[in-house]
């Protein structure tokens, strides 16, 4: 059997890392370059989100998303992938749009907009602003977007092996016919549920947007492993005995191998984004007081990831019919998981970043609601 550790969230290899690398060799030749930030677009969605942004002035804005679509101007942009360049923001922006009362409130005076386009998809934009006026003059676009090459691809290339880790994992398992509750609407919930919790967790769990998107991709594979598990005890009806209690519990080793397999076959064991998805499949079934499993890891052992997939995991099993149980209420659901943080089992701040946005989450539990209930 595989032996699991914890392995860190961030390290140097980050996209977050590189950008603010990238950014200190621009300071070199523009040193009024303020802010370098990229911005991804989920086509599916029409979402353009925060991702990663590397901030010398001002403060960074975090956790935000706008419908591309009722953007106008980064639409066109988008659509004709071309460049734009604002030369005095505080004459040319206008407040009224929380993006553009953030904008206008750095302090920024220029900025330039360069659309992320690879094999003519487009992907997202990255944002440079700087603390003078009239900054981005032709040449200096031109160099730009020559020396920013690098880090698109290197933007681009994770992007796509994160979408390729979820594509295989995702097939193994529609091969496999997992059945259990993983319905493709409890594998939406636990993305947006986790999302949620994430977004809104103290600072000092200091979680980026590039984490967050990581983990809203990865957290539907928490339970990989169930495909290894026997029909007859993944969706028995009634209690399960100390034996088949056993069983079930090697789904988690058993997704390791399966998560494990895969980054080797692709030689993605070492970025970042890989380290998340297995500590999220590895740690989810963890408690804070060590008496969760198979590793019985306590407290901070266990990736804030995990953590935050946790709560999310119980959440919406509470909130949601088994075949041993019945839907319970938002509240019972609430007051079960403050109960868990009483006894030192869940992250508090992860319960409490819940309890803080419940509406929304009452709102995702019936947006997604199985067609069955």
């Amino acid at each position: 059997m595989t032996t699991v550790h914890p392995l860190q969230t961030v390290n140097s290899q980050s996209l977050t890392g590189k950008l603010q690398r990238f950014h200190d060799e621009l300071l070199c030749d523009y040193p009024d370059i303020c802010r370098l930030a990229c911005a991804i677009y989920d086509t599916n969605s029409d979402i353009l989100k925060t991702f990663i942004n590397s901030t010398r002035e001002g403060h960074a804005i975090a956790g935000y998303e706008v419908k591309l679509h009722n953007t106008p101007s980064l639409l066109e942009l988008a659509n004709q992938q071309q460049s734009r360049v604002i030369d005095d923001i505080s004459r040319q922006i206008h407040a009224g749009t929380p993006h553009s009362d953030w904008l206008l409130e750095q302090g920024y005076l220029s900025s330039f907009t360069i659309p992320i386009v690879r094999q003519s998809k487009f992907l997202g934009f990255i944002f440079i602003d700087s603390t003078t006026k009239a900054s981005f003059t032709e040449g200096v676009q031109r160099d730009l977007i020559m020396r920013c090459n690098g880090i698109c691809d290197a933007i681009a290339n994770e992007l796509s092996s994160a979408h390729l880790l979820v594509a295989t994992a995702s097939a193994i398992r529609s091969i496999a016919h997992l059945r259990d509750f993983e319905t493709g609407m409890h594998l939406t919930r636990m993305a947006e549920l986790s999302k949620l919790i994430a977004h809104n967790l103290p600072a000092e769990k200091a979680l980026n947007d590039e984490i967050i998107e990581h983990i809203y991709l990865f957290s539907p594979l928490h339970d990989i492993g169930k495909i290894g598990i026997p029909d007859s005890i993944l969706l028995k009806q009634g209690k399960l005995t100390t034996e088949e209690r056993k069983i079930i519990q090697t789904h988690v080793q058993k997704g390791v191998d399966i998560i494990d397999a895969i980054l080797a076959e692709f030689n993605l064991i070492e970025q970042s984004d890989a380290r998340i998805m297995r500590n999220i499949i590895a740690f989810h079934h963890e408690y804070l007081d060590g008496s969760g499993y198979p590793f019985k890891l306590k407290g901070e052992q266990i990736p804030i990831e995990a953590r935050v997939v946790t709560v999310a995991d119980i959440f919406d099993a509470l909130t949601h019919e088994r075949p041993y149980k019945k839907p319970w209420t938002t509240a019972e659901s609430l007051a079960e998981l403050d109960d868990m943080v009483r006894q030192g089992k869940l992250d508090k701040d992860c319960v409490w970043a819940l309890n803080k946005v419940i509406d929304q989450a009452e709102r995702i539990v019936s947006t997604y609601r199985d067609v069955t209930q």
